[in-house]
């Protein structure tokens, strides 16, 4: 069999058509929270970073497709500018009225740009281990598992390690431990640019049990380009905001949440949604606004520690 061509993503594309297509997807996001790069300029650090490593070979990929339509403006822009430097890049669109025909179109365009269907039987075998991970979000709400070990085992639903096997694997090296329930919280937005984030809000006794972002990651599936548009068309960070509110809403219930924390990035236009997310999600919120990878900053971790101090007083 060829060498599997290396595809990377920018934004939720659905994994099952890459896998499918015999290609390997690589999430370019997944290596900015422990990279040390800064770059030179910049609006939202997260596709500052992957644009220069893109645009300079620092990472090597065959080719770049850029969620140009839905969840992230700045990708747009940055996306290009990869292209000009040489990187083959295709820009995929949701629809933001969730017209699963249209998507259905974005997916068939996809596929003529990565090649052909080669592994039909991909999206099935990814199908299962989607599965597995909402057994795992589960067991996290229960009290079983610690939110960093989950957090990194979820946000990798995004491309699956670019390798079905190596991410079984590390699925399977979670172990269960009994973690404390003090403060159960939600944590919306786009996910924390700092590594540490979920490993420190635990040890301040804030417990993580819902990630918004990547639980989208693993929530849709399905075992065509008819089911797989069907499905993926109800993306919630592509769709208009009551939309994604309503879902949040359902399952901030459903996991019995104390309180919300909604993570911003410095220049993300996701900012001008807290205002939105406050006055109709009912619940004690802290807004915590990053900018450049690294460690959690003392200052936050201060902020958080007076966020779980005011939830012990409710």
């Amino acid at each position: 069999m060829p060498v599997q061509k290396k595809i990377g993503l920018t934004a939720l594309v659905p994994p099952e058509l890459i896998f499918a297509c015999r290609c390997s997807p690589f999430d370019v996001n997944n290596v900015i929270p422990g990279s040390k790069k800064y770059p030179r300029n910049k609006l939202c650090a997260w596709t500052a970073i992957w644009q220069e490593m893109l645009s300079k070979r620092e990472l090597k990929l065959d080719s770049l497709i850029v969620v140009a339509g839905g969840d992230c403006h700045n990708a747009l822009v940055d996306g290009q500018k990869v292209e000009m430097s040489g990187v083959p890049t295709h820009f995929f669109f949701y629809p933001f009225d969730g017209d699963h025909e249209y998507l259905e179109s974005q997916l068939y365009k996809l596929v003529d740009f990565l090649g052909t269907m080669g592994s039909p039987e991909k999206p099935g075998e990814i199908k299962e281990l989607k599965e597995i991970g909402k057994k795992i979000d589960k067991k996290r709400a229960q009290g079983k598992l610690s939110s960093g070990d989950v957090f990194r085992i979820m946000i990798s639903f995004s491309d699956l390690m670019g390798d079905l096997d190596v991410f079984r694997k590390a699925i399977s090296s979670l172990k269960e431990q009994k973690v404390e329930m003090n403060n159960r919280v939600a944590l919306i937005g786009v996910p924390p640019i700092y590594h540490d984030f979920h490993d420190v809000a635990q040890s301040l006794h804030l417990q993580i049990v819902f990630d918004e972002l990547p639980f989208e990651f693993l929530r849709h599936s399905g075992t065509d380009i008819h089911n797989i548009a069907r499905d993926y068309c109800d993306y919630t960070f592509a769709r208009p905001l009551d939309f994604r509110i309503r879902f949040l809403q359902k399952e901030l219930e459903k996991r019995h949440v104390n309180g919300v924390i909604h993570y911003t990035q410095f220049a993300c236009h996701h900012m001008l949604e807290d205002e939105i997310m406050r006055s109709k999600l009912d619940y004690p919120m802290l807004t915590i606004q990053g900018d450049l990878p690294g460690k959690t900053p003392e200052q936050i971790k201060l902020r958080l520690e007076a966020f779980r101090e005011a939830l012990d007083r409710t």
